[in-house]
């Protein structure tokens, strides 16, 4: 992922700081000196990294500080507050509101991924209930109004555009005036790409805007942009009133830092990222989340919200009931596996959780993990119900292991392999028996049953290590207080929700 080296490469210079037998001067001046490195190699102004650097060690003054303090976490959280700062203009973006119609306009530098992320965008809102239109107002480049013709086709989001006429202004006024009368209530107007040197473009973009008169406009950023990225973005916003940033290709491994600086450049608050090419991947960027993934601190909140959006409500208290029981079939795995798939990106979930960084999962591992869940579904697909609902691997004697193998195409090594893998988290289901299932609406009782012993049988070694072990549990357990462990319980199907 963009900005994984990055987020890597801070992460280390804390840990560095961290294994210091005393933090003084010296230890906090290689400290941030490392993490400026990081960031100036990541492609981030050099005013931005220099600011940040003095206002940490203004927060930070050892001479000041008593002693007891904990040095540690006062540097580890002004680093963290510090980048978030850099992401985090202070002041909210416009968001549309159901029913009554917004004119949205996106502007960017030629091949950021506009137009794609024009109908991203609508689909996003068209899925929570909005009604999306999408007006291409660029003429000119050949093939843009096929783009997003075909793109809006796909997602079903009706669409405005001509192939005679030549002004953009007119198309958009006339684009916008249509889907009014027709009570759209997200209007979105795709303008040409452009660059600061274009001056002609940028005049077309202001006559486009003075027009439609946009309730907020969107500037789309490449994040492989690197050190231009500060003045491209700066010129769009001394021509429009840019009011949002949104980053695409943030799969890719571009480093990154650019986009940093486009968020100071225009004082507008980042409100989405592009993960990947297809229309889902598109996430709703929360700077806390955001730097805490990217420091491999964790985001509890985003990966509970992925479990709550993958696993059907009414599916939950069953699940619960399952854990509870500790009886872990293969029908129960293939159910999971579905819910894993339907998460997006693996590496991307596990970025979620605390002590896996982006780093830890390179590109072409998370696809190869997503491959061999699709395999042993294929290889599950061939076994009987009497086979899928029970606990008991034994029962998969050789002739039984031969017939799964022919019938999914697959060698008897990869059934075997399979089962393997059944066992495996048989027995990490197994240690959650006993849970007690909270009545509906005892919101906290998972949080309370749900404690540092129980959570350390169940965390793989790795994570529990990089956590800081038993006590770095306890305290990350006591930092997210009962509300998100209450959450944590989600993971594995909450009754009460």
């Amino acid at each position: 992922m963009v900005l994984a080296q990055l987020g890597g490469s801070i992460a280390r210079a804390l840990q560095q700081m961290s294994n210091a037998t005393i933090i003084d001067e010296k230890v906090l001046s290689e400290c941030l000196n490392e993490i400026s490195r990081a960031l100036l190699q990541s492609d981030v102004q050099f005013k931005l990294v220099r600011d940040m650097q003095a206002n940490i060690k203004r927060i930070v003054n050892l001479d000041e500080l008593a002693a007891g303090h904990n040095k540690r976490r006062i540097i580890q959280q002004a680093v963290f507050n510090e980048l978030c700062k850099m992401l985090d203009p202070g002041k909210p973006s416009f968001t549309p509101k159901k029913g009554k119609t917004s004119v949205v306009m996106f502007v960017g530098l030629q091949g950021s991924g506009k137009t794609t992320t024009c109908t991203k965008y609508a689909y996003y809102y068209q899925k929570k209930g909005w009604k999306p239109a999408l007006v291409c107002a660029d003429t000119f480049r050949a093939g843009a109004f096929d783009q997003l013709k075909q793109n809006a086709t796909k997602t079903k989001i009706p669409y405005y555009g001509s192939y005679m006429e030549s002004d953009p202004v007119k198309i958009a006024v006339e684009g916008v005036e249509t889907f009014k009368k027709e009570n759209r209530d997200l209007i979105i107007v795709d303008t040409s790409g452009r660059h600061k040197q274009e001056a002609a473009l940028f005049e077309e973009m202001r006559q486009v805007s003075e027009a439609t008169k946009p309730d907020l406009i969107i500037f789309v950023m490449d994040s492989s942009i690197g050190q231009a990225a500060f003045d491209q973005a700066q010129a769009f916003k001394q021509s429009v009133a840019v009011g949002a940033v949104i980053i695409t290709k943030m799969d890719g491994h571009a480093k990154g830092g650019g986009a940093l600086s486009a968020v100071a450049a225009t004082k507008s608050p980042v409100i989405f990222i592009g993960t990947g090419e297809h229309m889902e991947e598109f996430e709703v960027f929360d700077v806390k989340p955001f730097v805490s993934r990217l420091l491999g601190m964790g985001d509890w909140s985003g990966f509970m919200d992925k479990i709550h959006e993958v696993v059907p409500t009414d599916q939950q208290p069953e699940l619960l009931q399952k854990l509870s029981e500790g009886n872990f079939t293969l029908r129960l795995m293939y159910e999971q596996f579905q819910n894993i798939l339907k998460m997006g990106p693996i590496g991307q979930v596990f970025s979620m959780l605390p002590g896996f960084s982006a780093e830890l999962m390179p590109k072409g591992h998370e696809k190869e993990s997503q491959a061999k869940i699709k395999r042993y579904m294929t290889m599950m697909d061939s076994m009987t119900n009497a086979e899928l609902d029970s606990t008991n691997p034994k029962l998969f004697n050789d002739s039984r292991i031969m017939r799964v193998a022919r019938g999914s195409g697959r060698s008897v090594r990869d059934v075997m392999e399979m089962l393997e893998e059944y066992k495996r988290l048989a027995k990490i289901w197994g240690k959650m028996k006993g849970l007690k299932i909270p009545k509906k609406g005892e919101m906290s009782a998972l949080s309370r049953n749900m404690n540092a012993q129980h959570m350390s049988k169940v965390l793989p070694p790795q994570m529990l290590k990089q956590i800081g072990g038993m006590g770095g549990l306890q305290s990350l357990m006591k930092q997210m207080g009962s509300k998100d462990m209450g959450g944590l319980g989600g993971m594995f199907g909450r009754g009460d929700k």
